[in-house]
Order: structure tokens, then sequence, then C-alpha cells
């Protein structure tokens, strides 16, 4: 069977109500792998009309967009800690992991604006009434 008619067979539908993590790896298998052949040219268009539907939660949407929201999470996480390395404070390993497992766009501004006024990476925290301080005083 030629990758063209291999590819009359798939349904792309089917994606659809697998989680946004297994769809995406095989819609980028299949991209990689029919490769710039018949096939392969209409995969790519059969899947490029998601750009002109947006909302629709389909699987291509649903992985950029959380990529994006991963990306602005890391760059604000990124500014965090610069400005306080800026300030030279000392940032301990559990408040750098913290910071860059946080993937709340609210809460990393929030720390960002205290981090500008910040003495200590624990100053960051301070008002958090959901997050209770370790013993050791270390966040």
């Amino acid at each position: 069977m030629n990758n063209s008619s291999t590819l009359e067979w798939v349904n792309t539908s089917e994606l659809h109500p697998t989680d946004p993590g297994t769809a995406g790896y095989f819609v980028e298998f299949l991209d990689v792998n029919l490769g710039r052949t018949p096939a392969g040219d209409k995969w790519r268009k059969d899947m490029s009309f998601v750009s002109y539907f947006p909302g629709r939660g389909t699987v291509r949407e649903t992985a950029y967009l959380e990529g994006k929201l991963e990306g602005q999470a890391e760059d604000r996480a990124s500014l965090i800690l610069r400005v306080l390395e800026k300030h030279g404070i000392p940032v301990p390993d559990s408040t750098r992991e913290r910071i860059t497992s946080c993937a709340d766009l609210d809460i990393l501004a929030l720390w960002f604006d205290r981090s500008l006024t910040a003495t200590a990476a624990e100053d960051l925290f301070a008002e958090d009434p959901e997050v209770p301080s370790s013993p050791s005083g270390e966040v």
C-alpha cells in the first residue's frame, strides 16, 4: 500500500477525543513520516484547516495554546529569577523550583511585581495565605 492510499483510510476526526499530548504525537509522527510525498501534502492540507476555525478546541489549536502558555510561564519565571539575581538575592533550590514550576500567569505576575522590591527570595510568597512557610523559614 502506498502513502497516498494509506492516507485515505486515516480518519483525522478520530484524533479529537484523544488527549492533546497523544494526538499531537500522532499528528507530528504522520507529518514527519509522510514527508514531501503527495500523501504528506494532502495530510498538511487537511490539517491546515485548524487555523481557519479558531476556538473549536482542535488538537493542533489546543497544543499550540498550551505551548504558548507554557512559554509565557517560563519567560515570567525566568524574569523573576533574573530580577532576584540582579539584586544580589540568593535563591534556594526549593524557591527556584517553586517559581519555575508555576504555570499560573497571574501568580507569576504577582511574584514578578514583588521581586522588584524584595530583599529576600521568601518575600515573593510573604502574603500568599494559601501557602504556609516551612518551619525552617525556607519557601
